[in-house]
């Protein structure tokens, strides 16, 4: 029986396999450089910057397209100035308020909903009839509302986020696993508990995206709301900046305004949200 295995050639000879050893390939510089995400996209970025410069510069006309310089010293003159900080800071602000309060109905609506099929029938029917309204064509009716200042911005806030982040993160919910769901039950949990314990932590995938759905929408109906409304009475902020540099055909300021809310975006995606998303679903191994 013995001399049968020692023959048979499925059977290694652990003595041999000893003598073999995987190799490690050193990684050449360009394939590390390759494999840094943040490195790449600050590559793109400075080619989209000199794509910009190059096309104004054909262009060679400064009131209908800047040049990428002629807009950064706009920027670094009006951020010494304080202009752009002021503005920034009033419109974040705004932000930060109709966000928080667009976040906290959103969290009622979806709790009601995952726990009574009334709620759940209410949640899809408040989002199929009010998610495709645009959040800025409700702004003439929340001025005749609430007038001219902060609670008309906020009142849009809550539109732009509500939709987003409720139906986003139902959907998560109703993606979970049943099995789990009915582990949760055998453990005890119920009502907030089952809420909070189970369902927000095997639904954040969906719910991180409808944060960043949420958010972009809001940013974008807060500057088209300063900008096309002036519903901030003159008082400042980066959509009331670039629309009264505009009627003063400062071109350059326009550009380095809209370049400021662009810079916003790109810090909120690619720090905030991936630091929350590296914290969470990627620790959690829910996401790779």
């Amino acid at each position: 029986m013995t001399e049968t295995l020692m023959h048979r050639p499925e059977i290694f000879n652990t003595a041999e396999a000893r003598d073999f050893a995987v190799a490690a390939q050193p990684r050449g510089l360009w394939s590390r450089l390759y494999d840094n995400g943040a490195l790449r996209k600050t590559v793109l970025l400075l080619l989209l910057a000199v794509a910009w410069e190059v096309y104004a510069r054909l262009l060679a006309n400064p009131l209908i397209f800047p040049t990428f310089t002629a807009t950064l010293a706009a920027l670094v003159t009006a951020i010494g100035s304080g202009e752009i900080p002021r503005a920034a800071a009033y419109t974040l602000s705004l932000l930060f308020k109709g966000y928080a309060a667009g976040l906290a109905i959103a969290a009622l609506l979806t709790a009601f909903a995952s726990m009574s099929r009334i709620g759940a029938d209410l949640l899809e029917t408040l989002t199929a009839m009010f998610n495709p309204l645009p959040s800025i064509a409700l702004l003439p009716l929340a001025l005749i509302w609430f007038g001219l200042g902060e609670n008309s911005v906020i009142f849009v806030l809550i539109h732009a986020v509500l939709w987003a982040v409720a139906l986003n993160t139902f959907s998560g919910f109703r993606s979970l696993s049943p099995t789990l769901k009915m582990v949760g039950r055998n453990y005890g949990l119920s009502g907030a508990g089952f809420v909070a314990r189970l369902l927000i932590p095997g639904a954040f995938p969906s719910i991180l995206t409808g944060l960043k759905v949420g958010w972009a929408f809001a940013w974008r109906t807060l500057i088209a709301a300063e900008l096309v409304f002036g519903v901030s009475s003159g008082s400042g902020g980066l959509g009331w900046y670039i629309f009264e540099n505009k009627n003063q055909l400062l071109i350059p300021e326009v550009f380095a305004g809209l370049l400021t809310v662009i810079v916003f975006g790109l810090f909120v995606e690619n720090f905030v949200f991936r630091i929350i998303e590296e914290r969470t679903v990627r620790r959690w191994g829910m996401a790779s």
